[in-house]
């Protein structure tokens, strides 16, 4: 295993500034397909490298398979080769992931994001097979999603799940929602997996610490100022990257740091915005216009 270098000229594997995109649904609740087009080409033109289809901010636990693969098959027919496209193909059932990594191959995904099992519990020998299963099922690279806050303390990615995970040869990168630094750092520096920081918050402290960029809600919004972080920081700016991310944090707050999950923040600035979102499916509710109003005001400052 070798040390991951950051700065070296491979391109990060899913890109650098990747937007957790959310899902666009028509007013009567169904998917919108042109409307997720428009999107993309949006947020690909504002300067995300990277597009999450099928996160949590996307709705996959109430989006059906179908949906799943026809999504990915429209956003990758309409930014082409501009942006890497890269599923969400995590259940708790090894068998259904498969099918979904291989649906996602078959519409043109260039990548999979994939989860440890959540509810059933299995330990760290059980997640480390279910996740090379997956990615055993196709060619495209794989990203480990460590979030356990979704998936239960118990099936956290240990530091040697990881580091035994890295092995394989098409598990690329790791989303890091584990709010561990030492886990972090420890795999960061013995393998090559390129990390991504998964919540937004941590998108500039992980890239000081050997991420190559960010999987983030906030960019469905301001996608910009997201880019602009990271941009500065390897332009050799830290004090700027700094002033930039600080501005930004009271919108990151607004989006992820209330009640209201980032599919249902996300899709409340983007209407507001005027561009493609609709409403989220139940059990997630809308923001009420207080919080709406909240968002705004946060947008707001991000963009002075």
């Amino acid at each position: 295993m070798t040390t991951t270098d950051t700065d070296s000229a491979t391109p990060p594997p899913f890109g650098r500034t990747a937007a957790a995109m959310i899902t666009p649904f028509t007013a009567d609740g169904a998917l919108d397909l042109d409307g997720a087009q428009r999107l993309a080409v949006h947020l690909v033109g504002e300067g995300c490298d990277g597009l999450v289809l099928s996160g949590t901010t996307g709705e996959s636990p109430t989006t059906t398979d179908a949906e799943k693969e026809a999504l990915v098959r429209a956003v990758a027919e309409a930014v082409g080769d501009r942006a890497l496209i890269t599923a969400g193909v995590g259940t708790s059932d090894t068998r259904h992931s498969v099918a979904l990594a291989r649906a996602a191959e078959r519409a043109g995904a260039h990548g999979l994001l994939v989860a440890a099992p959540a509810y059933s519990c299995p330990g760290q020998e059980a997640v480390a097979h279910h996740l090379r299963t997956v990615a055993d099922a196709t060619g495209l690279p794989v990203m480990l999603y460590d979030i356990p806050g979704r998936t239960g303390t118990g099936t956290a990615l240990a530091a040697g799940t990881l580091l035994r995970l890295a092995e394989h040869p098409r598990i690329r990168g790791v989303k890091d929602c584990a709010y561990d630094l030492m886990k972090t750092a420890k795999v960061l520096a013995t393998t090559g997996l390129a990390y991504y920081a998964g919540c937004d918050e941590q998108a500039l402290p992980l890239r000081a610490a050997g991420a190559v960029g960010c999987v983030s809600t906030v960019a469905n919004a301001a996608p910009r100022e997201v880019r602009a972080v990271l941009d500065a920081y390897d332009a050799g700016d830290p004090a700027g990257a700094t002033r930039r991310y600080l501005r930004l944090v009271p919108l990151i707050a607004a989006m992820m740091g209330t009640e209201h999950p980032g599919a249902v923040t996300a899709k409340a600035l983007l209407t507001m915005l005027g561009l493609p979102a609709g409403p989220v499916r139940a059990p997630l509710l809308a923001a009420g216009p207080e919080v709406t109003s909240a968002l705004a005001a946060a947008l707001r400052t991000a963009q002075q």
